[in-house]
């Protein structure tokens, strides 16, 4: 009766929106006066909360009796073989230690589980060949046919670590690469915002790892370095040297000259962005690209076959009724 009312009476219909317009208007003017303000209960529930894990991760700590070292101590046996055919000289130079660097491996153990290993796979894998050639498949050849096929799967031993090592860079190297250009809008818009570079970066790797680690990782140690080094162009080397990337490198260099000269840092990071980002694109239409001929043999392999198979059969199965 009302809507009939109001349909019938077009100024009663005015006069009926411009006060519901009206409530609206005054009811969101005083909304936040009306509404509970419930900031800080929640703040006061989060110091409880912060206070409450502080205690509970204290206690734990206070209850482990050995203490976390981050490095890697060697195992006993790979120190004690190091040690007795002196190979500790073979890394005096500094290169495998910068090789197992850039493929994740730090400290003293890695380097030398490296050297145990490289001197007793070939051993290994010299002795199961033999094994293998003279025992279980008794190869009607030569002893010397057989002797060499052990000499180079003992071979294969000797360069198997250095080539685990280098897929291991390669891999680490792609996960870094790929998450190189958005690090590096992060770190622009931390720049950006007025924090320091420190900062900037342990925000980068608090955020940037769900998508890479090992990113994640070497920023984490590069402000560590920046903290405890006494030349911070030294820890921006070392992160350059760490990956290994050229896109990194360029980066390393706007820092340092930043950190020298005083220049502006946003300006250069987000050129640096928008090239990575561009050479990120290039080298997924590169694959793109290749896929087309990497198609082409397993289509004439698999595919042909079967598709005339499919178109001959019928024609086959109709010959031989006629006949």
């Amino acid at each position: 009766m009302v809507l009939s009312a109001l349909a019938n009476d077009p100024e009663l219909l005015i006069a009926a929106s411009a006060a519901i317009s009206v409530f609206s208007a005054a009811l969101l003017v005083a909304w936040p006066y009306l509404a509970r303000d419930q900031l800080s209960a929640r703040m006061a529930q989060i110091a409880s909360e912060r206070e409450r894990i502080r205690l509970r991760e204290r206690s734990r700590l206070n209850s482990q009796s050995q203490a976390v070292s981050l490095r890697q101590e060697p195992k006993r046996l790979f120190k004690e073989i190091v040690d007795r055919f002196n190979l500790a000289k073979e890394a005096e130079g500094g290169e495998l230690t910068h090789t197992l660097r850039m493929a994740g491996y730090r400290g003293q153990g890695p380097v030398v589980t490296f050297l145990a290993v490289r001197l007793i796979a070939p051993v290994v894998m010299f002795l199961l060949a033999l094994f293998y050639v003279f025992v279980v498949l008794r190869l009607e050849h030569t002893f010397l046919v057989k002797l060499g096929i052990a000499v180079a799967a003992a071979w294969l031993g000797y360069y198997a670590p250095q080539l685990y090592v280098k897929n291991r860079i390669i891999k680490r190297q792609n996960a870094i690469r790929r998450a190189w250009p958005d690090a590096l809008d992060l770190l622009l818009i931390c720049v950006e915002c007025g924090m320091g570079i420190e900062s900037a970066f342990r925000k980068v790797a608090e955020e940037i790892g769900s998508q890479s680690s090992e990113l994640a990782e070497e920023l984490s140690l590069t402000t560590a370095e920046l903290s405890y080094l006494q030349d911070r162009r030294r820890a921006y080397e070392n992160l350059g040297e760490r990956t290994g990337l050229d896109g990194v490198k360029g980066v390393v260099t706007s820092l340092i000259q930043s950190e020298k000269y005083g220049t502006p840092l946003g300006q250069s990071l987000r050129v640096l962005a928008q090239e990575n980002r561009d050479i990120r694109m290039s080298a997924a239409e590169k694959k793109a690209a290749a896929l087309p001929p990497k198609l082409t043999v397993p289509m004439i392999l698999f595919f042909l076959p079967v598709l005339f198979a499919i178109i001959i059969t019928p024609a086959v199965i109709q010959f031989m009724s006629v006949q």
